[in-house]
């Protein structure tokens, strides 16, 4: 999940420094006072993404599993190789030129010389905006030529789009344009698959070799929902497609090294199985909620201990819901995996900070990792749920229909039917020791954490929706005299589900003329909300974090 923040206090001291500094001269040792100034805010952005140590007990694992976890770190390491190369170009020759310590790890934590948590804008001198499509497609085209682009490749997830020597665009597969390392990838599962106690494991590892090979993942896909009593887990491969902001078309390169927390795993499972009947509580017509989500779905805790490629640039993902194929959704539900230690280290370092700032003093109390955990948790699981093909034609998903606009409405349906869930819950009588309080503050908190990230990604636009959605409902309040939030809960129970009934709607009819009209009028922050965020900042609060991770922090080299 990848959100963006501005930080105006960074920006009028730039600017104040270069008007201070515009005729100093350069000091003895050839460095300008502006030069050092910069170097300075390059600290600050720095170390706005507190270090975090990805760790595990591994003193359960087999021989075999021990061996097997450097062969999967090396896959996930030419993962992130591809990932830079489609989230930027060659870093190699970004990193010729000479950055202080600060610029270049600012540059490792965006994977290219834009700040992901502040809309993508260039930081470093003599960058260009960041073309939309990243580097999935050719920096020049317009979305007019790929309309007209005869290709039925095109819209494929893994797939380039090049030009040819006449100028006229191709498509690529993933596996002849990463040619070498994707073999090296495969190779390594294979060896991977050889020392994996579990059959099922052992079937994925294979599987997915082969689908790196193909550009195939169905079968992959399918055998990884089959997996449920593996101990370590490695999601892996072209997944994701936020980065493409052409068209959402493309899929970025990523790997989740994973350790499974049995005892928490296997309180989440029953809620897996709940899916059906939550589809049929769901606060909308029948027609709207006609399919069956997938009995098959999967909920599971895991420390992860590895982050690569897409899911490690600038905010950092905490849970993890796939696959996003819709035929295996359909067929086989999905898995919703929370990454615990990283959700942890989130709340504590973030969200109970940001809370003392902007949730009103009386409804601090209420601010609970549990309820982090379990709304988190819940949003995941809401993925299964709702439509997944329009009301009126079963052959057209919404994601097609909605084309870029479907992952903001989809992670805005996520996020409001994952507070559904737990009030129906709730309601039910099976959270009987529960204060719904906690998750409702929790909730409304979190959304600050997020949207203080900006919104030029999918989640950032959809918690604006959101937000202004519960104001106009009157879900909250603020106090003029502290400036603090106040949630109230009957009425913010009421924008949950009439919010979700809006979604859903857009959703099931495909309507992409109303969620377009929706988000060009909500999915930004307005100047008060903007005021509010720059407190956040102006307490010092980390932005995120990033890791230190590897073999070494598991005690294996």
């Amino acid at each position: 999940m990848k959100n963006k923040f501005l930080n105006f206090s960074l920006i009028v001291l730039l600017a104040f420094v270069f008007a201070s500094c515009e005729d100093e001269k350069v000091n003895d040792d050839n460095t300008s006072k502006d030069e050092i100034t910069t170097e300075n805010i390059m600290k600050q952005k720095a170390e706005q993404f507190i270090d975090f140590r990805l760790t595990a007990d591994i003193t359960h694992l087999t021989d075999n599993q021990k061996q097997m976890l450097p062969l999967l770190f090396k896959a996930a390491d030419i993962c992130n190789e591809i990932y830079w190369t489609q989230a930027y170009g060659n870093k190699n020759e970004l990193f010729k030129k000479e950055f202080d310590e600060y610029t270049k790890k600012f540059i490792e934590i965006n994977y290219g010389p834009w700040e992901r948590l502040n809309g993508n804008k260039p930081f470093i001198d003599g960058i260009k905006e960041k073309p939309e499509g990243a580097n999935f497609y050719p920096k020049d085209i317009t979305k007019e030529e790929f309309e007209l682009f005869t290709d039925s490749k095109k819209t494929s997830l893994y797939t380039l789009i090049r030009r040819n020597e006449n100028g006229k665009l191709k498509s690529i597969w993933y596996h002849d344009a990463y040619k070498d390392q994707i073999e090296e990838i495969s190779s390594l599962l294979k060896q991977a698959a050889e020392l994996a106690d579990d059959k099922g494991f052992k079937k994925y590892l294979n599987l997915r070799a082969e689908a790196f090979l193909t550009d195939d993942y169905f079968e992959s896909d399918m055998a990884w929902m089959d997996m449920k009593n593996n101990d370590i887990d490695f999601v892996v491969g072209p997944i994701e497609n936020y980065e493409d902001g052409l068209f959402n078309y493309k899929a970025a390169h990523e790997a989740f090294i994973l350790i499974k927390d049995k005892k928490w795993s296997e309180k989440l499972a029953k809620y897996a199985k709940m899916l059906p009947e939550m589809q049929k509580a769901l606060p909308v017509k029948e027609k709207y909620k006609k399919e069956e989500p997938g009995r098959n779905s999967d909920l599971g805790a895991y420390d992860v201990v590895y982050y690569a490629g897409d899911c490690n640039a600038g905010s950092k993902t905490i849970a993890i819901n796939l696959p996003n194929d819709n035929k295996v959704q359909l067929a086989k539900g999905s898995r919703r995996i929370q990454l615990k230690n990283a959700m942890q280290a989130k709340f504590e370092k973030i969200l109970v900070p940001i809370s003392k700032v902007l949730i009103a003093e009386d409804q601090r109390k209420h601010i609970k990792f549990n309820a982090f955990f379990e709304n988190t948790m819940f949003h995941e699981t809401a993925h299964g749920l709702g439509i997944k093909y329009l009301i009126n034609d079963n052959n057209v998903s919404v994601d097609d229909a909605l084309k870029e606009l479907s992952t903001t409405i989809e992670e805005g349906k996520a996020d409001i039917l994952g507070l559904f869930f737990v009030t129906k819950l709730f309601d039910d009588g099976k959270f009987p020791e529960k204060d719904l309080m906690d998750n409702y503050v929790t909730f409304m908190a979190s959304i600050f954490r997020s949207v203080r990230f900006g919104v030029s990604s999918s989640h950032g636009k959809a918690n604006m929706l959101r937000f202004y959605y519960f104001k106009e409902k009157g879900a909250f309040e603020k106090d003029p005299k502290t400036g603090t939030y106040r949630v109230n809960m009957d009425k913010m129970r009421e924008a949950m589900n009439s919010l979700t009934e809006k979604i859903l709607v857009i959703q099931g009819e495909g309507d992409y003329n109303a969620a377009k009209k929706w988000i060009d009028e909500n999915g930004k922050i307005g100047e008060e909300l903007k005021n509010d965020l720059e407190k956040v900042n102006e307490a010092g609060i980390p932005v995120d974090i990033v890791f230190k991770q590897g073999l070494n922090e598991l005690g294996l080299k």
